[in-house]
């Protein structure tokens, strides 16, 4: 079949060669809708299709029958279910973890006059099935009537005016650019499935994971397939969430770990389009009054972030990479010396015996009494993180071990596997999360260093696994999306074991990974495009479930030379604003990160440091509010003020908690456009007032302040006294500032 571009073959991505057997199967008017067991279960007949533009049902194939299922959870979400490929619906999985106030509430089905209603026990309409005859005009015997299709909407919060209908897309009735359900065979097999929803003119759109784009992601596709994304400023992704926002109050969450599409209003701009490569569609559809409580139900159904502790909330140093425990030592020496407050020091990949070569050991001649080298940081008030990775390289201590034990996934093929992305070494396997030894086994490996005195462990990559491999309990392609919650979770788990915190420094992740924090933005150019691409990614981050993100400090590659570059000091201290602003602050980067290799600017950068510990009150704060709510620390203006239109197009200013509305400045000439929404607010650092809604138009921002604003009288808790780390924090001094 020719590509014609904009037909539903493409979205299906049928074979243009016609070197498979392949068959489009579409959803029509369900044959039965009954109660069972407090579902809906609704029989829906599929017709395969003639595989031309013009799409007829084949009525030489017989009619397959599909049943779609409805459940209602708790009074703002409706699940809806189908299967081709034989999958039963069920509250368990990796992703899923339903909180217990999100019970599942009995639905109940009445008909009349052509409409199912399905109603809850409090008597809400949660779903309406139409099967009325199609309205037709005086000469529509001159055509052939359209086939009834399944009509559906789904009111999941009872809310009767914002009701998400399945969407039937199409110029004529035999020329769709969405289904509302369909699915394909390839070679007598079914194995992919589509459902779409109907959208408005001017509907926006938001969340989908770290998603390096503008706010508004109407008019665009995903493919929702975690891999390195190798920067910030691309369409690549090393954190998928299957879930988005609308800005008609509803939100979507589709419960897969499969590679999948999803297009918000692009490929038609009457549908949102999700396509899964399995022939499984599992959506919940979540209601709410604000974007706060649609997030709060989708945490109620894939669980809450847990609190952070205090120190991981101070300033972390790092570079790539610290080789010594007397160049370690040399820099938080300094750091004390000048009075900087820190909290964490970071060794990245130099801390083995060969660099990038992770056997979870110190390199015993840089580090010959590692012991003694954390015993002594952590007396000075430091914290110790750890680099390292889930894969295991050929020349690794342990490798033998794993290939024997079968805790790294056995390649099909002694060779650089698909999909592998590895350009450092020839790692020869992935460790298996999928097998409880080998889990186990890893957890072994870092409970060693915790014991020792190590409080953090950066579990890095997780976005691409070997796929040319066997793992033992699920295939490789279906894997590769839920590697980083089961490799972080074994992570989290042993830390919070040992030393009691509950904390990693992630960079994949998946929908439900926020349980197990935090996460941090990724490989980010150190330029004024970086910067700006990271808070992209933060705040959709934000609006995909997650309360905690971090990025590296002022940007990790340098450019044009990757390691070497000169960064600009403008950028270091404008980075630090943002960065100060930030759940969590880490200077990372490919080389020299410590401020006074910025003299120039290094006294600013101390002030900024310093005001993040005058705010640490205020973080833990909101921080903790975040775990029990909807909201993340770093919030999208839309969180706030969803009936502002101009709210859903900002990505470039965000609230830090709920009372401090941030406008970081993101370029060399000092000055920024500013949108203060309705309502008055006051500089906290001028002490000007404003009336808004209002624009401030390139509002000139000195190099050694921010635009931060608050409400006026606002009041948030802060530490005065100046401390060396949040060691040195006594709670009982905090006092409440008010901005007048």
């Amino acid at each position: 079949m020719q590509q014609t571009n904009y037909y539903i073959f493409d979205w299906m991505d049928f074979d243009s060669d016609l070197s498979k057997d392949e068959s489009l199967w579409k959803a029509y008017e369900p044959t039965a809708v009954k109660e069972a067991d407090g579902d809906i279960l609704i029989t829906v007949p599929y017709q395969k299709q003639v595989l031309q533009e013009d799409m007829l049902a084949d009525t030489g194939v017989p009619q397959r029958d599909y049943t779609l299922r409805l459940r209602a959870y708790g009074d703002a979400v409706v699940r809806v279910f189908t299967s081709m490929a034989g999958d039963e619906m069920s509250d368990e999985s990796h992703i899923l973890d339903i909180h217990p106030d999100m019970k599942r509430l009995p639905l109940h089905v009445t008909l009349r006059d052509g409409i199912y209603t399905i109603t809850d026990a409090d008597g809400k309409t949660r779903a309406v099935i139409d099967t009325t005859p199609y309205k037709t005009e005086w000469w529509s015997d001159l055509q052939p009537a359209p086939q009834p299709t399944i009509r559906l909407t789904i009111y999941p919060d009872g809310d009767l005016s914002k009701g998400v209908e399945l969407s039937d897309d199409h110029f004529s009735p035999p020329r769709y650019d969405a289904l509302p359900i369909g699915f394909c065979l390839t070679d007598g097999t079914p194995d992919r499935a589509t459902m779409s929803f109907r959208c408005e003119a001017g509907e926006c759109f938001a969340g989908t994971g770290e998603r390096f784009r503008k706010m508004d992601l109407s008019g665009q596709t995903f493919y929702l397939k975690n891999q390195d994304g190798q920067g910030v400023n691309n369409r690549r992704a090393y954190k998928n969430v299957p879930f988005y926002l609308s800005s008609r109050m509803y939100g979507v969450f589709y419960h897969t770990y499969d590679y999948c599409r999803l297009s918000l209003a692009d490929h038609s701009t009457r549908s949102v389009q999700f396509r899964n490569d399995r022939a499984t569609i599992d959506a919940f559809i979540i209601g709410g009054a604000t974007p706060e409580r649609i997030l709060f139900h989708y945490r109620e159904l894939t669980g809450f972030p847990p609190m952070l502790p205090l120190w991981s909330f101070g300033v972390w140093m790092s570079r790539m990479t610290y080789f010594s425990a007397d160049e370690v030592n040399a820099i938080c020496e300094r750091l004390r010396k000048e009075h900087y407050p820190c909290d964490v020091i970071h060794l990245d990949t130099g801390w083995f015996r060969t660099d990038w070569l992770c056997e979870w050991k110190f390199n015993p001649e840089r580090f010959p009494d590692p012991e003694g080298f954390l015993r002594k940081l952590l007396r000075e008030g430091f914290k110790v993180s750890l680099w390292q990775l889930p894969y295991v390289a050929e020349g690794a201590e342990q490798i033998s071990e794993a290939k024997q034990n079968k805790y790294i996934g056995p390649l099909l093929h002694e060779q650089a596997s698909e999909g592998s992305n590895f350009s450092t070494l020839d790692y020869a396997g992935t460790i298996d999360f999928t097998y409880d030894k080998a889990t186990e086994w890893y957890k072994s490996l870092l409970r060693n260093l915790l014991e020792m005195g190590v409080k953090c462990i950066k579990t890095d990559f997780g976005e691409n696994i070997h796929l040319d491999a066997t793992y033992h309990a699920m295939e490789p392609r279906q894997l590769n999306n839920i590697y980083a919650l089961l490799y972080q979770k074994a992570a989290f788990e042993v830390t919070r074991d040992v030393t009691g915190d509950g904390i990693v420094w992630a960079r994949a992740a998946w929908a439900g990974c926020q349980r197990y924090p935090l996460h941090w933005g990724g490989d980010s150019e150190s330029s004024w495009a970086g910067m700006a691409g990271s808070l992209k990614g933060g705040l959709h981050f934000g609006l995909s479930g997650f309360a905690f993100w971090s990025h590296d400090v002022p940007g990790f590659h340098s450019h044009p030379d990757f390691m070497n570059s000169v960064i600009d000091p403008k950028l270091y201290v404008r980075w630090t604003q943002f960065g100060v602003f930030s759940s969590h602050i880490r200077y990372h980067g490919s080389h020299k990160r410590e401020p006074w290799f910025y003299p120039t600017v290094s006294d600013i950068v101390k002030k900024w440091w310093k005001i993040r510990y005058w705010l640490i009150p205020y973080i833990i704060e909101e921080s903790e509010a975040a775990t029990t709510s909807g909201y993340p620390v770093l919030q999208a203006m839309l969180m706030h003020h969803p009936d502002d239109p101009t709210c859903w197009h900002i990505d470039d200013q965000y609230y830090f908690g709920r009372k401090l509305l941030v406008a970081p400045v993101m370029n060399s000439d000092d000055r920024r456009d500013i949108y203060l929404p309705e309502g008055e607010w006051t500089d906290i650092f001028t002490g000007e007032r404003f009336q808004g809604p209002v624009w401030l138009k390139k509002r000139h921002v000195p190099l050694d302040t921010m635009p931060v604003f608050c409400r006026p009288g606002t009041e948030i808790s802060v530490y005065e006294p100046e401390v060396e780390s949040t060691d040195d924090i006594d709670f009982s001094k905090v006092t409440r500032k008010v901005f007048n």
